[in-house]
């Protein structure tokens, strides 16, 4: 993304952010950015950016380093800035590359972390209103296991008496309980002066974020505390820490899915995309997948063993067991797709049923069709990719192949075992059967035969 100009803050600006994902992510041990890994099937980074999105910042900057191309990639059309820290001397520094951009900047500027996705816009908000009444505010939390986690401690009113590092920390200081997320908000006009004071006197020569908290308070600026829950501020930096967040987001989805009312049989077998919706009554049974794009409407039941995604799914309809619908799925009201049935951008008007062992891709379904076990749209001849339509009312039998493009017409009725291709009429019957060849006895004379050469060998 190309670097613009620095415009003139309008009056009374909502707010800006800076997103650090500079990190090297070395113990992920992949060619991917470490904030690009998913988590709900979203990229980490796209997960902050969407909590990020109702404040409306007025500019928000990505600090990265290595592989910035991905990044930009990932970000697509969004309206976000991405500024290179080079050489990478630690988070003051990263802060300070992008707070450069900011020289006349007098709103609250948020600062958060790409590798911590699941921070929520209300906790943000909370963030900044606490500008208000201190110069810097802090999101602390509480986590099971301190270890190495910075301390914070404040009073009882939520101010920052002082704040150290694990490995600087007394035997009394390592006993709080209150640790650093190293999330926080700061007024705009402080936020370079301060981290252009920030020293490097330490083992990695580093410039470190939370220093700019104590030079704060020393110059007589307040600063607050605010907590929230260790779920919340958990970040990302290795495989496990990535399968943990997943867990974290899984339950939080499955509580925010049964206090909308959609039933979980057993909810802990159900995975969820970050942007699943299901309306009220809808009931989940055990071991289902959605991924990403599926929108269910209310009164539908998702059997056991089912995958989903990219699917819109109205009201009534019945899924599965053992069904996979694919993108480009549209159920029409109280449609039903049964066991070992597979859709790809399909659509299956009000009504339809495909109850068992069916492929339907690129395919438009009337209303109130019957899609016989073992059905197949064959849409693809290894080149194109090419439509089935069929029409209301239409019967289609077990084991039929239909050459797509073709065309069935309204309650028409197709034959168990027929190949079809091209196009059938309305009311018709198609068959493509071959006369059976009955020779009486047989079998038997066969069987004869056959002992008979064994017993000689």
């Amino acid at each position: 993304m190309a670097e613009s100009p620095t415009p003139t803050p309008p009056p009374n600006p909502r707010c800006a952010a800076i997103l650090l994902a500079a990190g090297k992510g070395t113990r992920m041990h992949s060619s991917l950015h470490k904030v690009l890994h998913a988590v709900g099937g979203r990229p980490m980074l796209l997960h902050l950016l969407d909590s990020l999105a109702p404040l409306a910042p007025w500019r928000t900057f990505i600090v990265v380093g290595d592989r910035a191309e991905q990044v930009a990639r990932a970000l697509g059309e969004r309206d976000a800035e991405l500024v290179i820290q080079n050489p990478q001397r630690g988070t003051g520094h990263a802060v300070l590359q992008a707070a450069e951009h900011l020289p006349d900047f007098d709103g609250p500027v948020l600062i958060l972390f790409g590798d911590v996705p699941l921070v929520e816009t209300a906790t943000m908000r909370r963030l900044l209103a606490a500008l208000d009444h201190a110069a810097i505010a802090v999101l602390g939390f509480r986590p099971e296991v301190p270890g190495a986690y910075g301390r914070i401690l404040a009073d009882s009113d939520g101010r920052i008496e002082k704040m150290v590092e694990a490995k600087d920390a007394s035997a009394r200081e390592l006993a709080v309980p209150l640790c650093n997320s190293g999330l926080m908000a700061v007024r705009g006009p402080l936020l370079r002066p301060l981290l252009k004071r920030i020293g490097n006197d330490n083992a990695a020569g580093e410039y470190y974020l939370p220093d700019i908290v104590m030079l704060a308070i020393a110059d007589g600026h307040g600063a607050l505390v605010l907590e929230t829950s260790a779920d919340e501020v958990a970040g990302v930096n290795s495989r496990a820490e990535l399968a943990d967040a997943e867990a974290r987001f899984q339950r939080h989805m499955r509580q925010k899915m049964q206090d909308a009312g959609v039933t979980l049989v057993a909810p802990e077998t159900v995975f969820f995309a970050s942007d699943t919706r299901i309306g009220a009554d809808t009931v989940v049974e055990p071991y289902v997948l959605f991924g990403p794009g599926v929108d269910i409407e209310g009164g539908c039941t998702i059997r056991a063993f089912s995958h989903l995604e990219g699917a819109r799914i109205e009201g009534g309809c019945e899924v599965g067991p053992y069904a996979r619908l694919r993108p480009g799925t549209l159920l029409r009201t109280g449609a039903k797709i049964g066991n070992f049935v597979e859709t790809k951008k399909a659509v299956l008007g009000p009504g339809a049923k495909a109850n068992h062992l069916s492929y339907l891709g690129d395919a438009e379904i009337g209303a109130r069709v019957n899609i016989g076990a073992g059905t197949i749209t064959c849409n693809y001849d290894g080149f194109g990719k090419y439509r089935t339509l069929i029409g209301d009312g239409a019967f289609i039998g077990s084991n039929s192949s239909l050459v797509a493009p073709v065309s069935i017409g309204a309650r028409a009725i197709v034959g168990a075992g027929s190949t079809v291709s091209g196009s059938i009429e309305p009311d018709a019957l198609a068959l493509t059967r071959a006369k059976a060849e009955v020779k009486p006895g047989w079998a038997a004379r066969f069987r004869a035969k056959m002992q008979n050469m064994k017993g000689k060998r």
